[in-house]
């Protein structure tokens, strides 16, 4: 027997983080990848914290504001419907994200190799 179907909303359900916060929720994992949603209000990573991960990864900015920072030391700014694909390796960080209203995101993390 089949699973049966899963409906929700992109921006309910997830509660929002205090400022400085971030939440994320796994919406779908299977073959080593992941999709996830996640909120923000005025959060960036601390200086020299980099990620830098195994596999590629989709981004998606569906409402607020956030900007990527990375290894070479640019910036990249985002706002709704910006999206970006960081490949395996890609040193990155959340620069910033606006700390009036919620920035929220779509990640795609797609399977190792």
């Amino acid at each position: 027997m089949s699973a049966a179907p899963r409906f929700g909303r992109i921006g309910e359900g997830l509660a929002a983080p205090a400022e400085g916060g971030e939440r994320f929720e796994t919406l779908l994992a299977a073959g080593g990848g992941r999709a996830e949603r996640i909120v923000s209000r005025g959060q960036s990573d601390p200086p020299g914290f980099w990620y830098e991960q195994a596999s590629d990864e989709f981004v998606l900015l569906l409402s607020g504001a956030a900007r990527l920072g990375f290894a070479d030391g640019s910036e990249r700014a985002l706002a709704p419907g910006d999206w970006a694909v960081l490949p395996a390796g890609c040193r990155h960080r959340v620069a910033w994200t606006d700390p009036v209203r919620e920035t929220l995101w779509l990640a795609l993390h797609l399977p190792p190799g």
